[in-house]
C-alpha cells in the first residue's frame, strides 16, 4: 500500500469488515484495551495483553514497508509516496542507536515503490507495490540476483517460514512461494468468525504462527496458517498515539520484526520516531 489516502476510500467502503477486528463498531465505542486471553469467553478471539518494555530510534523519514532481525542484525525497507519528497524506497541494515538505515539498495521512486522485505537461505527478497515483481539480493554483499514475477497485482508484506516465501497482497490473501522457481505453493484466505479480514499488510512469523498488520488500523491479527483463522488481536492504539505524540507527522502502524534468538519482539510505523519492544504471549 503506497499512501493512506489511496486506500482511504476503499476503506471506508469496507468499514464494516474492519469493525469486525475489534468485534463491532458504534460511534462512541472506545478502541479495546487489551487484556488477558484466558479472560476471553470461548467463542471469541482474544485480545493478546502486551506490555512496553523498551523504545529504539527510528528515523521519522522512513516510511516503513517491512522491519525484520536476521542473526542479529536489523533490515528494514522503505516506501516512497510521491506527495513525500523526503521518503526514498530502500532497504538496507537498521542502526538501532540511530535510527537510521544504511542503504544497500534503492529503487527508482519514480517507476518502483518499495515494499516488504526477507531474508531466506542466503539471499534478500523485497516486493514491489504494482510492477508486479519483487528483487532478489545476495545477502552478504547486497549485490542484485534478478527479480521475480509476483502471483498478484501488487506486492505488501513478506516473511519466510524457513521453507517458503509467504507474502501478502492487501487482500486477505496469503501465499506461500517457492524461493526457486517462485511458483505458489498454497494460498490462505485468512479470517476472523467467518469473515475476510482484508488489507493485511507487513507480515512476520513467530513461532508457527503469521502475524500481520492490517493497514489502516492499530491491530495486529495473529494468524494459524493451516486454517487462515485469526487465533488473536493486538490492540496498538496506545503506541499509536504515543509515537504521534512524539512527532505528530508519524503515520500508521506497520512493521514486526522478531529476534528468534533473544525471543523479543519489535513493532513501529510509517515515519514513526521510535521501535517498540513489547511483550505478549506467542
Amino acid at each position: 500500500m503506497k499512501t493512506d489516502a489511496i486506500y482511504l476510500g476503499k476503506m471506508l467502503a469496507c468499514g464494516l469488515a474492519l469493525c469486525l477486528l475489534l468485534d463491532g463498531c458504534t460511534s462512541d465505542k472506545k478502541s479495546p484495551v487489551p487484556v488477558n486471553t484466558n479472560t476471553a469467553p470461548a467463542n471469541e478471539i482474544p485480545f493478546l495483553a502486551y506490555t512496553l518494555v523498551n523504545s529504539l530510534p527510528h528515523d521519522t523519514t522512513s516510511y516503513t514497508q517491512g522491519l525484520l532481525i536476521h542473526n542479529g542484525q536489523w533490515f528494514e525497507s522503505t516506501g516512497a509516496p510521491v506527495e513525500l519528497a523526503q521518503t526514498r524506497s530502500v532497504f538496507g541494515i537498521l542502526d538501532t542507536t540511530t535510527g537510521k538505515i544504511k542503504v544497500k539498495a534503492e529503487l527508482d521512486k519514480n517507476t518502483y515503490f518499495g515494499e516488504g522485505i526477507v531474508i531466506l537461505k542466503g539471499k534478500v527478497y523485497q516486493l514491489t507495490w504494482q510492477n508486479q515483481v519483487g528483487f532478489i539480493y545476495d545477502a552478504k554483499n547486497f549485490n542484485s540476483l534478478g527479480q521475480f514475477n509476483l502471483p498478484a497485482r501488487e506486492g505488501w508484506g513478506l516473511t519466510t517460514d524457513g521453507t517458503f516465501l509467504i507474502m501478502s497482497d492487501g487482500t486477505n490473501k496469503l501465499t506461500w512461494l517457492d524461493p526457486s522457481t517462485f511458483s505458489t505453493v498454497k494460498t490462505v484466505n485468512v479470517t476472523q468468525k467467518g469473515y475476510a479480514v482484508d488489507y493485511l499488510n507487513e507480515l512476520e512469523f513467530i513461532r508457527g504462527y503469521v502475524y500481520a498488520n492490517v493497514f489502516m488500523t492499530n491491530t495486529i491479527v495473529k494468524i494459524d496458517p493451516g486454517t487462515g483463522h485469526v487465533t488473536g488481536l493486538l490492540d496498538l492504539t496506545s503506541l499509536v498515539e504515543k509515537a504521534k505524540e512524539l512527532s505528530p507527522g508519524a503515520e500508521i502502524l506497520n512493521g514486526i520484526a522478531f529476534d528468534s534468538v533473544s525471543d523479543k519482539i519489535y513493532v513501529t510505523g510509517k515515519l514513526w520516531p521510535e521501535i517498540y519492544q513489547i511483550e505478549f504471549p506467542h
